[in-house]
């Protein structure tokens, strides 16, 4: 039995590196056999046809050149930035690998030069004569009969008993024999009972002599019609009737002329009905009908009075006197008594007064008689508002809805019952000349590494902010990006910058975890010297995809050990929880972009040959065997184990610019160049959860706290960073509650770039954010 690769690997390792720690055995069994090589490409050809509507987001992340170009400055992407370069028709010939196939369409004849040549060729027969031999004739069925069978055989319906005695069972179109086929021996029979082919049946096609095996849709039909089902999908045994004929018997007349009067017979019951009402028109009981002007002259009613001639009579209880006028009120009357007349102060104060600030309307006036009083001073006008109000109001009765707009919105938690959370910065980092491009905290939370322009990563104390150590690795090159290898058992750092990636050791720790964290970078050496090269096709040595080297001397007495050299500059980098692997992304590569690297064996591997867009970012999930992979407009879920494309997320954003996994693992958040903040449910849909737009400009990073706290943040190119409440529950049938419940402003906007990173602590709801103003902030 053939060793397998493992096998392979394990006998070209020496004695001394045998023996592997458990975590790192466990780590070889999520990423498989641990050879990612390419791996994720081949999911990905496999599900291209599920994944029809995600290409054609992807397709559209085909940059050219000079967008990936802008991608190495701090440019934030227009939002017109993700249009696609079109790639000329030879680099398609090219990459398809097909140019053989074209050279050969141009060295095909066309077809009009085919028609004139003759179907026959003159060769000489046995007698020197001319012999024309025809082409074999190609039979075309071109009926519309599906359902026809292929006929070889042209002997007809004559039975194959016939051509018992010749070897051959018929004819075919062309007028060859068709040889019988050969029977097996006994031995093959017993065989061929034994291992039954699929759709075997034991019978013989009667045309051809062979064995007939039939179609799995033919054994499909059998079964179905055994099992007393329906032959095939869509058969309906109970179709809708057609009622070609009727049992209603339809009299049709002889002409269609109408009936003459004559054959008219009148109703008697309508004739007694008729004289029922002319006997009461006669009598008054139903009156003809007249306009209503003349109803309203007779039914005037007359009306007498009583009390025209009346006269003094004493008061008896059969004299009824007439009524008399109801006496004018007090202040309302033309001549009010002398109380109800205001004085000249209350006189002078009603006309000082505002109209709205009256008690009345009016101001009592005593005339002496009657026909002194003047008339109504206010009609005219009074008249006129009345008017407009009949004019421009008119009177529509409408229901209002009394609806208190403070209902609508939906009843969150006040931020003061959330805390804990960031409100104030308590520390302020000073040192670095430039902007602060990165910064992590260590999983002791102890230490702050931060890294800039101005080529150094520094280390300080995080409660005092005092630097404790620095060191410059990049020249000419800022540090993009720093971080911590998760685990305590060694104190390692990670910085990139430039195409190079560093491997430090700070002298922060006490001389046992210093020891073992060297020791820890210096075991790979040993298994990358014994390793296999890798060979081309024609047998040269392949160049590798990275460098793992010593940095210099001066690197080295400064704690820097390992230097990683790529071929393109790094962004990011993300660490695998286990810490023996560790992921970096350069967008400017194509083939290349996204790179796992092994800390034990000092290996570097491509695991996609093709990866549809440019990458961006990319994580390990924290419980499961998953990396996640984030282009321009989506993010891809693959499995180490299966090797195989598992989702396409779809947040919708024009650029992604970073996301972080919550750590219970079901839950995303994206953040974009586009200035949205998106919650993804992986379990619920593709599709963004929620959509937040609280920024005025691009978010630059993302980060869940991995501490037990329910929070999260973002910081963005205006200077501030928003601090989220995000509950998740385990009960699937209640959504996460996300609420915002802090803005922290405290960096300055420098060149239109704000905060460029953020990080959270450990244990505490305590998070650290890094500046283009240089500095970095604790926020408590």
């Amino acid at each position: 039995m053939a060793p397998s690769a493992i096998d392979r690997k394990r006998k070209s390792v020496p004695a001394e590196h045998n023996e592997a720690s458990e975590s790192d055995v466990e780590s070889e069994a999520e990423f498989g056999d641990g050879l990612l090589e390419g791996i994720l490409s081949q999911s990905e050809s496999e599900d291209s046809d599920e994944e029809s509507d995600a290409e054609e987001d992807s397709d559209e992340e085909e940059l050219d050149l000079d967008a990936l170009e802008a991608l190495d400055s701090d440019e934030i992407p227009s939002e017109d930035g993700g249009s696609e370069a079109e790639e000329p028709i030879g680099s398609l010939v090219k990459s398809n690998g097909t140019k053989n196939a074209v050279v050969a369409l141009r060295e095909k004849p066309l077809p009009d030069e085919d028609e004139d040549k003759p179907n026959y060729t003159i060769t000489t027969d046995a007698n020197g004569g001319e012999r024309y031999v025809y082409e074999e004739i190609d039979p075309v069925y071109d009926s519309d009969d599906s359902d026809a069978p292929i006929t070889t055989n042209t002997i007809g319906d004559i039975p194959l008993s016939f051509y018992d005695s010749y070897p051959h069972i018929g004819y075919d179109i062309n007028g060859k024999k068709i040889m019988r086929p050969a029977k097996g021996e006994a031995l093959d029979a017993l065989l061929d009972s034994i291992d039954i082919p699929k759709g075997w049946t034991g019978l013989t096609d009667p045309a051809t002599g062979k064995p007939l095996n039939l179609s799995q849709d033919e054994l499909e039909i059998l079964r179905r019609i055994q099992t007393n089902e329906m032959p095939e999908d869509g058969y309906d045994p109970y179709p809708a009737t057609v009622e070609y004929f009727t049992g209603i018997e339809e009299i049709m007349p002889l002409s269609a002329a109408p009936e003459p009067k004559r054959r008219f017979l009148p109703s008697k019951h309508e004739a007694k009905r008729v004289m029922k009402i002319v006997r009461a028109i006669r009598q008054g009981r139903i009156m003809p009908y007249r306009p209503p002007e003349e109803r309203q002259e007779e039914e005037e009613e007359t009306h007498y009075d009583i009390w025209q001639d009346e006269v003094p009579r004493p008061d008896h209880i059969m004299n009824i006197p007439a009524p008399k006028i109801a006496p004018p009120g007090y202040d309302l009357s033309y001549n009010p008594p002398p109380e109800y007349l205001p004085t000249k102060a209350e006189k002078q104060a009603w006309e000082t007064a505002d109209p709205e600030d009256r008690e009345k309307e009016y101001l009592p006036t005593s005339y002496g008689s009657l026909r002194k009083v003047p008339g109504y001073e206010k009609f005219i006008n009074e008249r006129f508002e009345r008017s407009l109000d009949l004019y421009l109001a008119p009177r529509v009765r409408k229901n209002r809805l009394n609806i208190d707009p403070a209902s609508l919105l939906p009843k969150l938690p006040r931020p003061e019952e959330l805390k804990p959370f960031p409100t104030v910065c308590s520390t302020l980092f000073r040192g670095h000349e430039g902007r602060v491009r990165s910064l992590a905290i260590d999983p002791s939370g102890i230490w702050l590494a931060s890294g800039g322009d101005d080529g150094t990563v520094r280390v300080w104390e995080l409660l005092t902010g005092r630097q404790i150590w620095s060191a410059k690795i990049g020249d000419d090159e800022g540090v993009n990006v720093v971080r911590w290898r998760p685990g305590r058992d060694a104190v390692i750092l990670s910085a990139a910058a430039g195409e190079d990636v560093y491997l430090l050791v700070p002298p922060i720790v006490d001389p046992e975890m210093d020891a073992a964290s060297r020791e820890l970078l210096d075991k790979g050496f040993g298994h990358a010297t014994n390793a296999t090269q890798a060979l081309t096709a024609n047998g040269a040595r392949k160049e590798p995809v990275a460098k793992w080297t010593r940095p210099g001397s001066r690197l080295e007495d400064e704690g820097v050990l390992i230097k990683i050299t790529l071929r393109t500059t790094v962004k990011v980098i993300s660490w695998h929880r286990r810490g023996d692997f560790f992921s970096t992304v350069s967008p400017t590569a194509q083939k290349s972009a996204v790179a796992i690297h092994t800390l034990s064996k000092h290996l570097t591997q491509i695991p996609f040959r093709r990866l549809p867009g440019i990458a961006q970012t990319v994580q390990f999930h924290p419980s499961r065997p998953l990396f996640f992979v984030a282009t321009q407009r989506t993010i891809r879920s693959y499995d180490l184990q299966k090797q195989e494309l598992v989702k396409i997320i779809q947040p919708g954003a024009r650029w992604i610019s970073s996301f972080d996994i919550h750590p219970g693992g079901d839950n995303l958040i994206v953040g974009s160049y586009d200035r949205r903040l998106l919650w993804h449910d992986l379990d619920l849909s593709t599709r963004p959860y929620k959509t937040m737009r609280f920024h005025q400009k691009a978010i630059r990073a993302v980060k869940y706290h991995k501490g037990g706290f329910p929070l999260f943040a973002d910081a963005s190119d205006d200077g501030s960073l928003q601090i989220f409440h995000g509950k998740v529950v385990s009960d699937m049938m209640e959504n996460a509650q996300i609420v915002p419940v802090k803005v922290l402003k405290g960096h300055k906007v420098k060149s239109n770039l704000g905060v460029l990173d953020i990080d959270w602590h450990p244990r505490e709801p305590w998070c650290v954010s890094a500046g283009a103003d240089g500095t970095c902030r604790l926020w408590c």
